[in-house]
């Protein structure tokens, strides 16, 4: 699929408090827990928890937590396609980052074993 400047914008504009609830539905009504999404989003972005709450407090869209967050050098072997969206051909790095961590939690949910999520050896 083609992706638009507008869908660009609206990724990026889009807060992390309010896609984070359905990360969390997602993953617990397939048996993981919050811990594992927590380790998730932690290997791709460096957040603790106490970052993680203080950006959805903040309400921080996608574009500034990405700003924020240390990606992990690892994060290039993520791969596949995601919502119609091949990832390695996303060439807007915010939305590709946004489908980095989509990509993950689907991982997680699918029931991936945790070190093929994280890509360790």
């Amino acid at each position: 699929m083609k992706i638009t400047p507008e869908h660009n914008e609206r990724m990026a504009k889009m807060t992390f408090a309010s896609v984070y609830p359905h990360y969390l539905t997602k993953v617990e009504r397939k048996g993981r827990t919050k811990e594992e999404l927590h380790q998730v989003i932690a290997w791709l972005t460096g957040f603790d928890d106490k970052k993680l709450q203080a950006l959805m407090e903040e309400k921080a869209t996608f574009e500034t937590f990405f700003n924020e967050a240390k990606l992990n050098p690892g994060a290039d072997l993520i791969t596949g396609v995601i919502c119609g969206y091949r990832i390695e051909e996303i060439e807007n790095p915010i939305t590709r980052k946004v489908r980095y961590l989509d990509k993950l939690v689907d991982e997680l949910a699918k029931g991936k074993k945790m070190e093929k999520i994280l890509r360790t050896a």
